[in-house]
């Protein structure tokens, strides 16, 4: 039996006290139980700011079997709460980890990201990592497509899905569905993958300020703003 995952809460909100090892193992693990149908959150400043005002993103966080800690911004506010977080366990990180675990083992959907993104993504993944492709598809479906999609992706008995589709619609459709043994909400993973999208340098990752480097290479200047809102939700908020 798994033994229970140290669980915390920050600003009303889960976070799993995990490191990036153990989230691997932890996922590598469930994507090899035929019965999981779990989802997984990467927690980070945008999420928790967004969630003030979307009732129901927060909900979904809140459902989710595993909330890691995506950036330093959190880490960083759990510390100043009294929340001791054993390490970061980015998305990509995550993604990286698991089907490099996985290997042929392992069944893959990608979902998100432009038309011919995905499949760009999944050819990558399948030449690094030597992982099955279970399928792809771009992010530009209507509402009512969705409920169509998900059954695809739980009749190709998909291990890992990436959901690309951005904050809060892809945490709402991993939960309302939960189509594979493993779901998690991973940006722009898929884009990265593709080569769309350059992943920040390594020595941005190494000091937690990848964040800087998108905003300034990517004119993400919306996103600068949602993270001064959680500096100073941040340094507002009472240590418990």
């Amino acid at each position: 039996m798994t033994p229970p995952i140290p669980r915390a809460s920050l600003f009303d909100l889960p976070l799993d006290l995990l490191d990036l090892p153990g989230v691997a193992t932890l996922l590598s693990a469930w994507a090899a139980d035929p019965a999981s149908k779990r989802t997984v959150v990467t927690l980070n400043p945008e999420f928790v700011v967004q969630c003030d005002t979307d009732a129901q993103f927060k909900e979904d966080i809140q459902r989710a079997d595993l909330v890691t800690a995506d950036g330093v911004g959190i880490t960083w506010a759990a510390g100043r709460m009294g929340i001791s977080v054993p390490g970061r366990a980015p998305g990509v990180d995550i993604g990286n980890a698991v089907m490099r675990a996985g290997g042929a083992n392992l069944r893959v959907f990608f979902l998100g990201a432009k038309p011919g993104v995905a499949t760009r993504a999944a050819e990558t993944c399948a030449a690094l990592y030597g992982v099955q492709i279970a399928g792809v598809q771009d992010g530009y479906f209507k509402p009512e497509e969705a409920e169509g999609i998900a059954q695809r992706i739980l009749k190709a008995d998909t291990h890992l899905l990436l959901t690309g589709l951005g904050g809060g619609k892809q945490e709402r459709f991993n939960q309302r569905f939960r189509a594979a043994r493993v779901s998690i909400g991973c940006g722009g993973y898929i884009d990265v993958l593709a080569g769309e999208t350059a992943l920040a340098p390594d020595w941005t990752r190494r000091m937690g300020v990848e964040w800087i480097w998108r905003i300034v290479t990517l004119g993400r200047w919306n996103r600068a703003r949602r993270l001064l809102e959680f500096v100073v939700k941040t340094l507002t908020t009472k240590r418990r």
